[in-house]
């Protein structure tokens, strides 16, 4: 499989800092088949269990697949604490634009499931297939704002950012204009419209999204053809091989569903 990473410009219009997106990419044999874009989760890299497994069950059966780090994290350029949603979205829209055969099916993984819908939302005709896994919506405002305690708000409020504890060798730092932008870039309050197949998978057992949080999609969602797969005992990571058999499966039946 390959491994080595490679460099995109990041659109002119979006940074004056000239900033690079850092990807890995299978270009595929099946000519007229989708490309299939891995969308990490917050503060993850490309080189996570799920996306380098389903990389290589990709490039095994001729598919084209693309796994990248967005701005501010693993390999491109930019810092984390100057992220936010919408620039993330717009970052699997510039690989995407720059890579992608015409059909694709855009892999969300937790915050990169939100990042994905707005993808979607902004590519209607060429995003074909949503698989989402853990997905993480309005994260921002409705999982995060709503539960912090009014010193953590009043701190962000008044010095622009927030420094919470991870499972990372850093904390997480969230700015008031990821707040901000969080927002602005909600979801879960109207239908989202989508007509093509959606895979959702939820670990029973998460702690970080809730599964009664992400099943509010299978109503929002336009699209007829939605599965929602509740793992029971599986945590938020969703990857044990069990998990990743599962995941690989749909991944399968929904390229054999994308037609050219």
């Amino acid at each position: 499989m390959t491994e080595t990473v490679s460099y995109l410009a990041a659109p002119p219009h979006l940074t004056e800092d000239n900033e690079k997106i850092a990807y890995k990419m299978s270009p595929g044999t099946k000519l007229a088949g989708p490309t299939i874009i891995w969308c990490g989760g917050l503060k993850s890299d490309m080189d996570g269990t799920k996306a380098v497994h389903l990389h290589e069950w990709a490039e095994n059966h001729g598919y084209r697949f693309i796994r990248f780090d967005y701005y501010g994290h693993g390999q491109s350029s930019g810092k984390f604490r100057d992220g936010i949603v919408s620039r993330w979205g717009q970052d699997i829209v510039t690989v995407m634009d720059a890579l992608a055969n015409q059909h694709v099916i855009l892999i969300g993984s937790s915050m990169g499931g939100w990042a994905s819908l707005l993808a979607a939302k902004a590519k209607r005709k060429r995003v074909k297939a949503l698989m989402l896994i853990a997905p993480a919506p309005d994260f921002t405002e409705k999982l995060m704002w709503k539960n912090w305690p009014d010193e953590v708000k009043e701190t962000i409020m008044s010095e622009g950012i927030y420094y919470a504890p991870s499972g990372y060798d850093e904390p997480y730092e969230y700015s008031l204009e990821l707040v901000e932008d969080g927002r602005a870039h909600q979801l879960l309050d109207e239908p989202f419209a989508f007509s093509g197949p959606v895979r959702i998978f939820q670990g029973g057992q998460d702690e970080v999204v809730p599964w009664q949080y992400s099943q509010q999609l299978v109503e929002l969602l336009t699209s007829l053809d939605v599965t929602y797969t509740l793992i029971k005992d599986a945590d938020h990571s969703v990857s044990r091989p069990q998990d990743l058999t599962l995941l690989t499966q749909a991944l399968s039946d929904l390229c054999q569903t994308i037609q050219p």
